[in-house]
């Protein structure tokens, strides 16, 4: 399955050999990614029982992959190597209303960089490239207010 390009950002599905590789080490997953992973990995609300729950759907939806998890990796970090700034993606396809998912977290030490709102966008772009895809959401917590930030900017509407 291909990456989605953005200006700056590949956003890269998870592989069985990434999400394994987050499992065992920083190492595995550098090398399964082929990009630098920073010392500040994992971003806020994403741990262990999220890459399992990754890795599980993943198994079983093998055929849906595209609409699951994703890395979000810059292009040329400061080395000249790619660099893991975020993870998010879909929460699975679309259901029976055509209705999709999106969800984005990225490491404290590249954020408010416009990071979430560049891979937001590539997912947007690619959801409504589906005949599938009427409708994006997106759920956050009411104290996340750059996240919140990033759906309004991006056209999304408070609905409660």
């Amino acid at each position: 399955m291909p990456n989605i390009e953005t200006r700056r950002l590949d956003l890269i599905p998870a592989s069985e050999e990434a999400l394994r590789g987050e499992l065992t080490g920083m190492a595995a997953l550098a090398a399964a990614l082929r990009c630098e992973v920073p010392s500040s990995w994992p971003p806020d609300l994403y741990d262990t029982d999220a890459v399992n729950y990754s890795l599980n759907w993943l198994l079983a939806h093998p055929s849906d992959a595209a609409w699951s998890f994703y890395y979000i990796v810059r292009r040329g970090g400061t080395n000249g190597r790619p660099l893991l700034v975020g993870a998010g993606g879909f929460k699975g396809p679309a259901d029976e209303h055509g209705v999709v998912e999106v969800g984005y977290s990225i490491v404290k030490d590249h954020q408010r960089l416009g990071y979430a709102t560049e891979a937001v966008e590539g997912w947007l772009r690619f959801a409504f490239a589906s005949p599938d895809v009427k409708m994006v959401i997106g759920q956050t917590l009411p104290h996340l207010i750059a996240s919140i930030g990033v759906l309004e900017k991006l056209g999304f509407t408070f609905a409660g």
